[in-house]
């Protein structure tokens, strides 16, 4: 079985200096982070990417050197679970919809998104969505949080943690 710390938004260092002591912990006793995009700072991405297995995509907020080298979209696979990752674009409103039309015809299992800052944990049609929300910013939410995935195979269960 493998676990992931699931974070998005993070905003650094523009809405937090860093990520909460609570996600940290997470993170150091997991085999990865998967980072959904807006990170804002390249020498934040440093970081995560010196110290941890990351997977990520950039966001419409990260500094222009971030997307140099993250993609828009990736897809991966955690043992047999094949997963697709993007930030997202536009409203809050039917955000899922899009993110879903951007991996078309993939056949994916899980499908990690962020933007909106808003948990978002559901299943549509064969594909599973989830959005960890953010664990740093509360600016389209009331509440910090981001998200532990477990996987085995291709089963996984996914974790909604409070900051």
């Amino acid at each position: 079985m493998k676990k992931f710390v699931v974070i998005s938004d993070t905003h650094i260092p523009k809405r937090a200096k860093e990520l909460p002591p609570k996600v940290l912990k997470e993170i150091e006793r997991s085999d990865g982070i998967i980072h959904a995009g807006d990170f804002v700072s390249y020498d934040f991405y440093l970081f995560l990417e010196k110290n941890f297995l990351i997977h990520a995509v950039h966001g419409n907020m990260d500094e222009p050197m971030l997307f140099s080298f993250l993609p828009e979209t990736k897809i991966f696979e955690i043992e047999n679970l094949k997963i697709g990752l993007f930030h997202g674009i536009g409203a809050p409103v039917g955000i899922e919809e899009r993110v879903l039309k951007k991996f078309k015809n993939e056949n994916l299992d899980l499908i990690i998104f962020g933007h909106s800052h808003r948990v978002f944990n559901k299943k549509i049609g064969n594909t599973h969505l989830f959005n960890p929300g953010s664990a740093c910013d509360k600016f389209f939410s009331t509440v910090n949080t981001f998200g532990l995935i477990k996987v085995n195979g291709k089963n996984f269960e996914i974790e909604v943690i409070k900051v």
